[in-house]
């Protein structure tokens, strides 16, 4: 890619790796085929896609879904973070207990680095389960109705535009 330089630096290219066609331009109105939001039936603008996305970040079940995450990862990272710098603290402070041989060359502090590791494979599977089972089916119900109500400001503007 090439080097951006002088006054449209801060630009993204089309050919960007990093570009989201789809992300880009949703609700602005900008690009091949769409018009910003015309004056509705009642003389009221027409709801953007940004609208759309303003509700549902203010809907309940959004909050809700929220909410389950926070309290997950909020107490998990705590905990994870209390367990790696108990570790790097009895590492430091405490050389005597971690060269504590335990069975032959393996010592404590061997068992307890291993422990970090084995730690982290059991967080991440705890964080999988928990979005599985507790986020993932509200968020999917959250994306499918952001779905269908662009869907639907589609089909009223092609209709509009029709008349």
């Amino acid at each position: 890619m090439d080097k951006h330089e002088g006054r449209d630096a801060g630009t993204i290219r089309l050919d960007d790796p990093w570009y989201d066609a789809l992300a880009v331009g949703w609700g602005e109105g900008e690009g091949e085929g769409t018009s910003p939001p015309g004056p509705a039936s009642g003389g009221r603008p027409a709801p953007g896609a940004s609208d759309i996305y303003l509700e549902v970040q203010r809907s309940a079940a959004f909050q809700e879904v929220r909410s389950r995450y926070r309290r997950f990862v909020v107490p998990a990272t705590a905990g994870f973070f209390l367990w790696y710098v108990a570790y790097v603290v009895a590492a430091t402070a405490a050389p005597g207990l971690m060269a504590r041989p335990v069975a032959g060359a393996v010592n404590v502090a061997m068992l307890a680095g291993f422990a970090q590791f084995l730690s982290t494979f059991l967080l991440t599977w705890a964080y999988a389960r928990h979005a599985r089972l507790r986020r993932d089916r509200a968020a999917l119900d959250l994306r499918w109705t952001v779905f269908e109500q662009e869907r639907d400001q589609v089909r009223n503007r092609a209709r509009e535009a029709g008349r």
